[in-house]
């Protein structure tokens, strides 16, 4: 094994333990120490993770690695964001695990990626736009367009008319997501759809703040529903 193969053994072996630490969320910060071009492969291969915590959190520092990326060099950062665009499309023969919700939270992280990239992740829940027609992709966009939400809900109103069928969806995930969503994004106008999902006492799990959580698809809604009365 050659040196750099080492050290990038060494670097995947060490993003691989402060993906897994009891104390990621409170180290996040740490992430946008990293050499960006070089950790980003590294983190490339945990967002195609099968378990939602190490996924989920691979996602959260890909935001403030290529924030900080863009910072630095705006045009090697469109070219990431270009590559989960490509790993969705369907002559890339990826399966694009992961690439919607790693837009999400980049987008959540630097205002100007999510202001030239925002309508690409919506697209594909518009039935006119890039509609992926995969159950489990479109659950990622819908988690992604709820990060971007947290930071960012104004981009997002244009957003709630393809994020309101999802609730009525026969995926109780597509239902939980779309309903965390709309919390997020604060739009009155999606109470009313809201409301029937009070009595959905089917349980869903999200990742936030670093951890995957269990709720009730009720709970979601009854909570989304308080952030939009709240937000008034």
């Amino acid at each position: 094994m050659t040196s750099e193969e080492m050290k990038s053994v060494g670097l995947r072996r060490r993003v691989a333990a402060m993906l897994a630490a009891d104390d990621f969320q409170e180290r996040l910060e740490e992430w946008s120490q990293f050499p960006a071009r070089q950790v980003i492969n590294p983190l490339f291969s945990f967002i195609y993770s099968p378990d939602e915590g190490i996924k989920g959190r691979a996602v959260t520092a890909m935001g403030r690695v290529m924030a900080r990326m863009a910072e630095e060099d705006m045009e090697s950062a469109r070219n990431i964001m270009r590559r989960f665009i490509w790993n969705l499309n369907d002559e890339s023969g990826c399966s694009g695990w992961g690439s919607p919700e790693a837009m999400g939270a980049i987008m959540a992280d630097h205002e100007r990626l999510a202001e030239e990239y925002y309508r690409i992740l919506v697209s594909y829940i518009d039935e006119n736009g890039n509609l992926l027609e995969n159950g489990m992709l479109e659950r990622g966009v819908l988690w992604g367009i709820g990060r971007l939400a947290q930071a960012r809900p104004h981009l997002l109103k244009e957003a709630v008319r393809h994020i309101v069928p999802y609730l009525q969806s026969a995926d109780a995930v597509h239902r939980g997501y779309a309903a965390w969503a709309l919390g997020h994004i604060k739009d009155p106008a999606s109470q009313k759809y809201l409301q029937p999902l009070l009595n959905d006492l089917t349980p869903v799990k999200i990742f936030e703040d670093g951890q995957v959580n269990a709720y009730r698809i009720s709970d979601v809604a009854a909570q989304a529903l308080r952030q939009i009365s709240a937000s008034g």
